[in-house]
């Protein structure tokens, strides 16, 4: 979507449906969820390895596993590894999904995660495919040129925080 603000994101790469070598603990998805519980997980770790890759931050907590385990470790996990962080897998939020309508031009089926910043690691420096990152307090985010979808997004993320994980059914939007 150029000339607009969007998330981190992408697809899910086949290597998203792997186990990642960590806990992959997941709080309660919300009610009426689609999603079986791999897939829920291969969601989150796609989130995780996306962040990365466009930002260049690392959504972790500390952590120090094996040398062994580490060199056994590949793609994203083995960057999280070298780096002594686990994947913040529990601190993630599932809040939406969106998907387009059938007659649109350009398809997408998107689930939304949202977290606390203060478990993303690193500097941003994304891998070119954005323009401009960086972080944007929520209030001041409302000012920026953003498409509908992540108007909708953002806007619901902002009224769930607070809320115990699962508490509220996902969000279903058509845009």
């Amino acid at each position: 979507m150029p000339n607009v603000y969007v998330f981190p994101g992408g697809r899910v790469d086949a290597d998203d449906g792997l186990p990642s070598g960590f806990a992959e603990d997941l709080p309660a998805a919300p009610g009426a969820l689609e999603l079986t519980g791999p897939e829920y997980v291969t969601c989150a770790r796609a989130a995780v390895r996306e962040t990365f890759e466009e930002t260049g931050l690392l959504f972790g907590l500390p952590d120090s596993p094996p040398a062994r385990t580490r060199r056994a470790m590949g793609g994203i996990w083995a960057v999280f590894a070298e780096a002594r962080l686990a994947p913040a897998f529990m601190a993630m939020r599932l809040v939406a999904r969106a998907v387009t309508p059938a007659d649109s031009p350009i398809r997408f089926d998107t689930y939304f995660f949202a977290a606390d910043g203060a478990v993303a690691q690193g500097d941003v420096a994304g891998d070119g495919e954005l323009e401009d990152i960086g972080w944007v307090p929520a209030g001041a985010a409302w000012s920026l040129p953003m498409a509908k979808v992540t108007r909708l997004i953002l806007g619901e993320a902002i009224s769930r925080q607070g809320e115990p994980p699962g508490d509220r059914a996902l969000a279903v939007f058509s845009v």
